[in-house]
This record gives structure tokens, C-alpha cells and sequence, in this order.
């Protein structure tokens, strides 16, 4: 038998007094819910490809200001004269103990000569990606990596292996462009630099007929800006003349379609085919629109006195229409007093459609073809 009163008295107690309830404490309202994820962290396959894709550009970058030329005689000469003092002195070098006994000769070390590599070794570094032999290849024979081998380059044959090797293509293309940047005057009439600017451009033709055919065409654009730089001033004062001619004969002489056709004809037939390319698409407008402000400005020099246009700033950004324009300021008066009616509406709109950066060259060389070769002209 259980003893229960202590219970009957409890509910008994609660009976008589019905609003127990309302002296209890109230319990606390339940805090929703609400966590709250950091966002992830790139992962590691994204850091990869990243650091793939910026890598080479930084490389490039490297290459191109680097301050001496490849192979430069001096340079060459230094370090033979370094090498044969080194090996003198070492062999020369002899220890005397202070016991006055007979000093013996120290063991020279043969120094080790650098040869020049066969071809099939360049393609094997090219293949293994040994980036520090193909630097030490440019530095001490850069032509060897413009030498064919059967049917390819060792920059083709980069770009044959795929996109795994993209930064070896551009390790190849910076190593050409720095040549290039450092050629002077003197150095273009040499005959042995004259046939390493032709194979250069060779290479660089044939790389640009292989990417188009195989759709490999994010390098086609530095290509393009490489293969003109080695033409040199030759080239572009004669293009440039030509599209002179062109402005001077006003919209019958289709200036800009001059402009464009000679910029798309200098490479390769292939290059006509490539219009669905952006970044190439943009870089022969951006050497259009400098071919005609170059033409404008050799016809302004026939009746002004004015200092012409550097053709080394062509096609490079903006800088021959920044040239451009400090020259036209400077010589306004005597454009308005000595210029004729035609070539001082071609100034101005030359000036305003390709003023600012807020529109793409290509899209300024619409309106060029609008205004220079199909408007009503003057």
C-alpha cells in the first residue's frame, strides 16, 4: 500500500488557488537559429590554373625589360676574358708552406666549356619545360632556337604539345621580342642579323598559320606586334605613305580600308581569315587608326614645320595618338593658317573619334569607315 498525501495535498493546494500559474517565472523566448558560413577558399585546382595563367605573362614581362641584349658582344667578350683569367690564375696559383720547403702546385679543376646544343636538345627542353637551359640557350646562342627541324620550331613545336606548354610559347615569343628590342641602327645592317630578323619572321609567320589552323589563337595578337616590330620603320614609313595618299584623295581613296588591308596582308594569307579573333581584332584596329594618324600627319608636315611621329611608337597603346595630339596642339596656328579644308576635317575627326578610352579601337574604326570612306567627305 502507497502513501499518497503528500500528492492529494499538492493538488488540493493548486485547486484552491488557480492563478499558481501566473507567479511561476517565465521562461526565455528560444533564440532562433540562424548560422552563419564563412565563404570557402579557392581551391587548389583554381590556384593552379591562376598561377599557370600569370605566370608566363610575368615572365614576359621580365624578358622584355631585361637591360642587355642577348648574346651582345661585349657581354661575350667579358665572359670569355672572365673564363680564360679565371683558368690562368687558378693554374698559376701555387701555395708556399712557411717551413720554406718547396711549394707544390694546387689540382686545378678543368673549366667546363659551354657548347652549342643540337637541335634535338632544344626540342627535348622544350618538351620538359626546362626553362632555365632555353634562357641559357637565348643568352649564349639565341639562333639556334629560331632553327627548323624537319617541319617545326621549337616555338611550333611548343605549341604543338597544347596548352600544357603555353608558357613555354611564351617564354619562346619573349625571348624574340627582347631581341628585337634591342637592335639598333647599326646593328640592322649587319648580314648575320639580317638572316636571324628573316628567320625570326619566319617563325613567327608559320607560328601564326598554325595557331589559326588549330584554333590556338590567344598568342596570335603578340605574334602580330612582334612580327612588325622586326619589320621595322621601313615598313611603316611606307604604309604609312601609302594611306597619306589615300587621305589626300579623301573618301574615294578609302584611307581606312587602306589602312586595315595593309595591317591584315603584312603577315600571312591565314591572317585574313581571322576576324573572329578579339584580342588580334583589336590590335590590327589599334595599328590602323596609327597608320592613319601617321598618313594625316606626313601630309600636315608638307605645308607645316613639325617634327614627325617616331615610328617605334606603332601600334604600342595609345602613344602615337598621344604624339599625335601634343603635336596638333602645338601647331595649331599654322595648321589653321597653312592646311587645306580637307585635311583639317580629317585632323578633327581623327582627334575626336579616337579620343578616350571609353569605347574599343575597334569600335572607332567603324566610325572612321563611316566618316573618312563612306561619308560625304570634303
Amino acid at each position: 500500500m502507497f502513501n499518497n498525501s503528500s500528492t492529494i495535498h499538492v493538488l488540493a493546494a493548486w485547486l484552491d488557488q488557480p492563478d499558481i500559474d501566473a507567479r511561476r517565472p517565465k521562461p526565455r523566448r528560444r533564440v532562433s537559429s540562424d548560422p552563419c558560413l564563412p565563404s570557402r577558399l579557392p581551391s587548389t585546382g583554381f590556384l593552379q590554373r591562376e598561377g599557370e595563367r600569370t605566370a608566363p605573362k610575368s615572365v614576359l614581362k621580365h624578358l622584355r625589360r631585361s637591360p642587355s641584349p642577348p648574346g651582345s658582344p661585349d657581354e661575350t667578350e667579358f665572359h670569355r676574358r672572365r673564363r680564360s683569367s679565371t683558368a690562368s690564375s687558378t693554374v698559376s696559383n701555387e701555395t708556399t708552406p712557411p717551413n720554406g720547403q718547396t711549394a707544390i702546385p694546387r689540382k686545378t679543376k678543368g673549366t667546363v666549356t659551354w657548347k652549342e646544343p643540337q637541335a634535338y636538345e632544344i626540342f627535348s627542353a622544350v618538351e620538359r619545360k626546362d626553362i632555365m637551359f632555353l634562357m641559357e640557350v637565348r643568352d649564349r646562342a639565341f639562333h639556334l632556337l629560331l632553327r627548323k627541324s624537319g617541319d617545326a620550331t621549337p616555338l611550333v613545336h611548343a605549341m604543338r604539345i597544347g596548352e600544357s606548354h603555353r608558357d613555354v610559347a611564351i617564354l619562346l615569343l619573349g625571348a624574340m621580342s627582347r631581341w628585337v628590342n634591342h637592335l639598333d641602327d647599326a646593328s640592322l645592317q649587319d648580314k648575320k642579323t639580317k638572316a636571324l630578323l628573316k628567320a625570326l619572321r619566319a617563325n613567327l609567320k608559320i607560328a601564326i598559320d598554325y595557331g589559326l589552323q588549330r584554333s590556338q589563337s590567344d598568342l596570335t595578337a603578340s605574334f602580330m606586334q612582334t612580327l612588325i616590330m622586326s619589320e621595322g620603320e621601313r615598313w611603316v614609313q611606307g604604309q604609312a605613305s601609302n594611306v597619306s595618299l589615300a587621305l589626300r584623295a579623301g573618301t574615294e581613296g578609302k584611307p581606312v580600308h587602306t589602312a586595315e588591308t595593309a595591317v591584315r596582308r603584312f603577315a600571312t594569307k591565314e591572317l585574313g581569315k581571322a576576324e573572329s579573333i578579339a584580342s588580334l581584332e583589336d590590335y590590327i584596329a589599334n595599328a590602323t587608326a596609327d597608320l592613319l594618324v601617321m598618313g594625316a600627319w606626313n601630309w600636315a608636315l608638307d605645308t607645316i614645320k613639325g617634327e614627325p611621329i617616331p615610328t617605334y611608337y606603332f601600334a604600342r597603346d595609345d602613344r602615337v595618338f598621344r604624339a599625335f595630339l601634343d603635336r596638333l596642339h602645338e601647331h595649331k596656328a599654322a595648321i589653321a593658317r597653312s592646311a587645306s579644308r580637307r585635311l583639317k576635317w580629317q585632323l578633327r575627326v581623327l582627334e575626336n573619334v579616337l579620343e578616350g578610352r571609353m569605347t574599343t579601337y575597334r569600335s572607332k574604326i567603324e566610325l572612321l569607315v563611316g566618316e573618312l570612306d563612306e561619308g560625304e567627305g570634303v
